[in-house]
């Protein structure tokens, strides 16, 4: 076991964790002032619906043997409860357990990412059971595909799309982001728009975005690091690359919007700098540090872009989980098949350094079937859960605000204490108000007569 990958895993598991409350930050402070702790709820509880699930038979379907050989499902009964991890795998480089908790959070992060797409309008209770089944039908198959390599010896038979393919994806372009995304857009196209979309509530919070993307950031270097499962250059080059793109894909992007509206905003930071993080998860290993700058520049000119076509396509994808996640997923897997280069750690070699058209044309099916798969699936999902017990939420609950109807909470309490007799005391002050400017109103009437 090697003490030195294990400690850098351990750290990058740590800062992967705390993507958690990045990611809740970075979408609470976007929406409205009376949907941010729904916002935030959404995210902790996918994700813990998420690991749950990875414990029981999660991992055990995406490590585990294939059925038949066919490479698209695990074994879930092979590892279901990860009971076989407690002792240890003397032949490892790091301990299985830590590989497991590691992997548990690429899981449910994904699944937390389609929340931001379906704000304003999902059932709580609705929402953690979708979070289960997608996962289980969704994100276990196709983390199958991408992530689960074949032993060499054939005792274990891997993923149709590392082994087969043999796309490359470092970190998760395809099982996460192009996951996620296509998700989003599948939900928001089953369920419909916000009530009174396009209008949408004002950001509650800028600030809390700018700190949870800073947040995300910080955990991205243990994503996408930690991906290399081992301390050494093949880490140390991909922290290289995805601190290029972020900071490419965020100029580009402020750029676009000082074009195109004039103003370089806080929002547009902290939103391209996510774009060139998730389109370098998939080439992070894969490309050079130009290469990178490269990949960063193409998220942050495409993203921005693409965020304006739902208004002319008519899909309400509340905080554009599609333009950044699908967009910038598609754009990194596709960019591995132009600038990969056979001296980074992914050993591919592209179009431009001399490997011809195949490996385009293999990031190009992978990143096809997995949006195809994760669309069709999640539209069928959110169609059964909300034929069945209800996704949609009721219209008087939109109309009032989610964090009240749905958690008996506001996030900021801009009327006085929400608990004890302050509520009645701002009731009544309200009362007084409204009788006070009645008074008045009279009085001006009596005054013109």
């Amino acid at each position: 076991m090697d003490a030195a990958s294990t400690a850098w895993i351990l750290a990058s598991f740590t800062a992967v964790s705390l993507m958690v409350p990045g990611l809740a930050l970075f979408y609470g402070g976007m929406v409205g002032s009376r949907s941010m702790l729904n916002m935030i709820m959404m995210v902790f509880g996918a994700v813990a619906t998420g690991a749950v699930v990875w414990t029981l038979y999660g991992y055990s379907a995406v490590f585990g043997d294939s059925y038949g050989g066919l490479g698209l499902l695990g074994d879930i009964t092979e590892h279901a409860g990860l009971t076989d991890v407690l002792k240890g795998d003397k032949e490892a480089a790091i301990p299985p357990a830590l590989f497991a908790a590691f992997q548990a959070l690429f899981a449910a992060l994904t699944v937390g990412i389609i929340a931001g797409a379906l704000v304003d309008r999902v059932r709580f209770g609705a929402w953690i059971v979708f979070s289960a089944l997608w996962v289980s039908l969704v994100y276990l198959p196709i983390g199958h595909w991408v992530f689960s390599l074949s032993a060499e010896d054939g005792s274990l038979t891997g993923g149709w799309i590392l082994n087969r393919l043999a796309a490359v994806d470092f970190a998760g372009g395809t099982a996460v982001h192009i996951n996620s995304g296509a998700a989003g857009l599948a939900a928001v196209l089953a369920l419909g728009a916000r009530r009174g979309w396009p209008r949408q509530p004002r950001p509650n919070s800028i600030p809390f975005t700018v700190l949870g993307g800073g947040i995300l950031f910080f955990g991205w270097f243990g994503f996408n690091g930690g991906s290399a499962l081992a301390s050494g250059n093949s880490a140390s080059v991909v922290v290289l690359t995805t601190m290029n793109a972020a900071f490419a894909a965020m100029l580009v992007w402020l750029l676009v919007e000082r074009i195109m509206d004039k103003h370089a905003t806080a929002l547009g930071a902290a939103s391209g700098l996510i774009a060139g993080l998730v389109a370098i998860t998939p080439a992070c290993g894969a490309v050079s540090p130009m290469g990178a700058l490269a990949v960063g520049a193409i998220a942050g000119a495409l993203c921005p872009l693409a965020i304006r076509l739902k208004y002319k396509l008519g899909y309400d994808d509340s905080l554009d989980v599609v333009g950044v996640h699908l967009v910038g997923g598609v754009a990194g897997t596709l960019m591995v098949g132009l600038l990969a280069t056979p001296d980074a750690p992914s050993a591919a070699t592209g179009l431009f350094y001399g490997g011809g058209f195949r490996l385009l044309g293999v990031q190009a099916v992978a990143a096809l079937a997995v949006l195809a798969y994760s669309f069709v699936v999640t539209w069928l999902l959110v169609k059964a859960i909300d034929k069945t017990m209800g996704m949609r939420l009721e219209a008087e609950a939109e109309e009032n605000g989610v964090d009240v109807t749905v958690h008996g909470e506001v996030a900021w309490d801009l009327e006085g204490a929400m608990y004890g007799p302050a509520p009645k005391l701002a009731e009544r002050s309200r009362e007084v108000v409204e009788s006070a400017e009645a008074l008045a109103s009279a009085a001006a009437e009596r005054g013109k007569g």
